[in-house]
């Protein structure tokens, strides 16, 4: 019995770091709460949320340089525009649209490997042909670009429908 004991004593430590490694990386893996819902998302008077300071957001309306990117034109009715959008984003890997209105998008896009989750709006104003764009990440500091070049490469895929 004691030897068991003297054992689980030596071991001990490596068991408390093992569960604390345990309860950090699920922190970031598992979905919580706090990823359930983002604020700030959604078209209010014309325009969509500007962009935090961190470096893992780019927006078409009202950015500074470090978060612009263009807006998506099109020269077809605003109607097939809508649609034609809707279906680039359905084959778009680990992505899913889960608000849509006449005029605009909500999409989840999720990293492969630990699943971080990132908005991405678009808004269709009656005014103009183009598509506003917003992707961010939920959390961190940097998407090393990612969200950036998840709009690029929307932007081509309808470039290549001839929108």
């Amino acid at each position: 019995m004691s030897h068991l004991l003297t054992a689980f004593t030596q071991r001990l430590p490596r068991i408390i770091t093992f569960i604390i490694f345990l309860t950090l990386i699920s922190g970031l893996i598992l979905p919580t709460a706090a990823w359930a819902e983002s604020s700030g998302l959604g078209v209010d008077h014309g325009h969509l949320s500007s962009c935090p300071a961190s470096d893992n957001c780019v927006v078409s309306q009202d950015a500074d340089a470090k978060h612009a990117i263009d807006p998506i034109t099109y020269h077809v009715d605003r109607d097939v525009a809508r649609e034609t959008l809707l279906k680039v984003l359905g084959v778009v890997p680990r992505t899913e649209v889960i608000e849509q209105t006449d005029n605009y998008i909500h999409a989840l896009s999720k990293s492969r490997i630990f699943k971080f989750v990132d908005d991405v709006e678009f808004y269709l104003p009656t005014d103009e042909p183009v598509i506003h764009t917003r992707s961010a990440s939920r959390i961190g500091e940097s998407d090393l670009g990612v969200n950036r070049r998840r709009i690029e490469q929307i932007r081509l895929a309808l470039r290549d429908l001839n929108i």
